[in-house]
């Protein structure tokens, strides 16, 4: 990845955090901390990693990314919107009666969402299936799923891994958005789902652990996991819930708390503050 490519992309993270802070405030509720550590990740697979079409995103041969922790929806949202799915004026309507951006993605109202998610674990199972489609079809668009931390508690998604271990499918990378915090406390102290690594290795998963802020590392990572043949590869990122605004980095209150307007212009003067760093590079 170039120096150019990076700039971009990171210039592009700050205003996906930017939307994420102005939809969570506009629709007074919503889960900005999951939707901030997840941020990166996000942006690096729609601006750098996927093939995908914003003008056709119904497209057969795409690939498909599934948001397992669907209650980071903001952050997926904000993402399409810069991508050129939708206008990133509607950002504004996150959450709003009828408006076709609710709190978890919909797959028959959002162009570029690939799977109606919230309900967790699920996700990861039916991206697994797709992968499984895929290699069926003899297609060779890739799948790819993000996790939250918490969500890995739930029985379903070591069901998913097994299942994706066992049909060898190479052409699924599952995410892990390890930033320890969930809606109850720390996820070490709620129930420990570590050590992460390791379990996933049991299972079969080619694992790969990088600092999910490090748009370097994630390019090593995504270009690591396209290389694996014969299992499918995790991606473990250790995170920071709230990653991007100061006083909501590491603090499990923002877990599903949406900023008010002090919070807000706080937090937006803050991103434009970086924003603008960025852009003078």
């Amino acid at each position: 990845m170039t120096a150019s490519e990076k700039k971009q992309l990171e210039i592009t993270a700050c205003k996906v955090r930017m939307g994420i802070i102005e939809g969570t405030h506009a629709a007074k509720s919503g889960h900005p901390g999951g939707s901030l550590s997840a941020t990166d990740a996000i942006t690096y697979l729609y601006f750098k990693e996927m093939h995908i079409d914003p003008q056709n995103p119904k497209a057969e041969d795409r690939d498909r990314f599934v948001l397992s922790k669907g209650h980071a929806a903001p952050a997926l949202y904000s993402v399409l919107s810069q991508r050129g799915f939708f206008p990133v004026e509607d950002m504004a309507h996150l959450r709003h009666i009828d408006s076709y951006l609710q709190g978890h993605p919909n797959m028959n109202l959002v162009p570029g969402v690939d799977m109606s998610t919230g309900s967790l674990g699920q996700g990861v199972s039916a991206a697994a299936g797709m992968a499984l489609a895929a290699k069926y079809r003899k297609k060779t668009n890739r799948v790819y799923a993000l996790l939250g931390d918490g969500e890995i508690q739930e029985g379903q998604v070591w069901e998913a891994c097994m299942f994706a271990a066992h049909y060898k499918l190479d052409n699924f990378c599952a995410i892990i958005d390890n930033n320890n915090l969930q809606i109850d406390g720390s996820v070490d102290t709620v129930m420990s789902p570590y050590p992460i690594d390791e379990k996933l290795a049991a299972f079969g998963f080619h694992v790969i652990c990088i600092d999910g802020h490090d748009f370097d590392q994630l390019d090593s990572a995504f270009t690591a996991a396209r290389a694996c043949t014969g299992k499918p590869s995790v991606i473990i990122m250790k995170t920071f819930k709230g990653k991007g605004v100061s006083f909501m980095e590491n603090q499990v209150g923002w877990h599903g708390k949406a900023p008010g307007d002090e919070d807000y212009t706080k937090a937006m003067a803050e991103l434009q503050a970086k924003l603008n760093e960025l852009e003078a590079k």
